[in-house]
């Protein structure tokens, strides 16, 4: 394991406890002492940058960000631009049950490799950078939310996995945009397969009726906008789910948006 994560992770807990005053300054203390032992890297190649939970600018280079023009209501990137509130051709023939998605980058390449080393590898750190990266996706849908929720496992996922990794992004976009941020306002009570390789029609039915708002957070969610969080979007069959357990729970609309997306639909290959 590279000898900075096990430190990192010690400074930024520190951190975050630290809130005001002394607790505060002596976390600040120790992280200069860090940054002079082991210098901040790279998150993806591990070569010194600035700050910690940060890309080189090499590997900034190398990800494809999201930007306008794209459909108004599902975020797919445009070509050109075709106007104010344009919607592609998916929107217009399956209405989502969400009002709007968007995300930072395309799901390729650099971005591929984050999630995956994220998911697969254990870098639960790099839920500070995919996090810090899916805020810039989040400035037209920050103002309309009330309540960050992020897409749950099912416990015998996130037994094996031990962490849920669209809950490690939300945690980081509420730090961004001071949202609060609710993990147990959905559970998934659907035990589904695993959506690689699945179709279309068959990841929706895969995740058909698997989420659910507990009666316990129904109070905390009723009448609210909430922005819903995953990792990536690739048909939204998950997001579409989880939007209408949401509203069959008493939330007022959603919006959801996530670190990266498939170009369209019909580009699947995760």
């Amino acid at each position: 394991m590279d000898p900075h994560i096990p430190f990192r992770r010690l400074f930024d807990r520190a951190r975050e406890a630290g809130g005001h005053g002394l607790v505060a300054g002596a976390a600040g203390l120790f992280r200069r002492g860090l940054d002079f032992v082991l210098p901040p890297v790279c998150s993806q190649c591990r070569i010194p940058v600035a700050e910690p939970h940060s890309l080189c600018a090499a590997c900034w280079a190398d990800l494809r960000l999201i930007e306008r023009p794209y459909c108004e209501q599902l975020g797919i990137p445009f070509g050109y631009d075709l106007g104010p509130g344009a919607l592609s051709a998916e929107a217009i023939a399956d209405p989502p049950p969400f009002d709007k998605a968007r995300a930072a980058v395309l799901y390729e390449g650099m971005a591929a490799e984050l999630v995956h080393r994220l998911k697969y590898q254990d870098r639960t750190e790099l839920g500070r950078l995919i996090g810090r990266l899916t805020a810039r996706a989040g400035t037209d849908l920050f103002p309309r939310a009330g309540l960050i929720v992020p897409v749950p496992l099912h416990p015998s996922r996130l037994l094996t996995r031990k962490f849920n990794q669209s809950q490690l992004i939300a945690a980081e976009l509420g730090r961004q945009c001071g949202l609060p941020v609710d993990p147990l306002a959905l559970a998934r009570v659907k035990a589904t397969d695993r959506q690689v390789g699945l179709n279309p029609r068959e990841r929706a039915e895969n995740v058909a009726g698997a989420f659910r708002v507990p009666p316990a957070a129904k109070a905390r969610i009723a009448g609210t906008h909430i922005l819903l969080v995953d990792d990536v979007l690739t048909t939204g069959a998950t997001v579409k789910a989880a939007t209408r357990a949401l509203k069959r729970g008493g939330a007022a609309a959603v919006d959801v948006i996530t670190f990266a997306r498939v170009a369209a639909a019909g580009t699947l290959h995760i």
